[in-house]
């Protein structure tokens, strides 16, 4: 689970700079602006709570 959370981290990281590239009125690899912005927002929020359930699993895994 943290690896997959930290290529989840990576792609956040492209989409947003994709975003960035893109403008306000272009596209980035067919994608607007608005639409990396929010894969970029989803992929982070998956990314977080991939790296808090695998500590999670962690702790649980240490008290048995």
């Amino acid at each position: 689970m943290h690896g997959i959370a930290i290529v989840l981290a990576i792609l956040g990281g492209l989409a947003l700079v994709g975003a960035w590239i893109a403008g306000e009125s272009g596209t980035a690899l067919g994608f607007s602006q608005e639409h990396l912005y929010n894969d970029a927002i989803v992929l982070t929020l998956l990314s977080i709570s991939g790296i808090l359930c695998a500590a999670f699993y962690l702790k649980q895994e240490k008290n048995q």
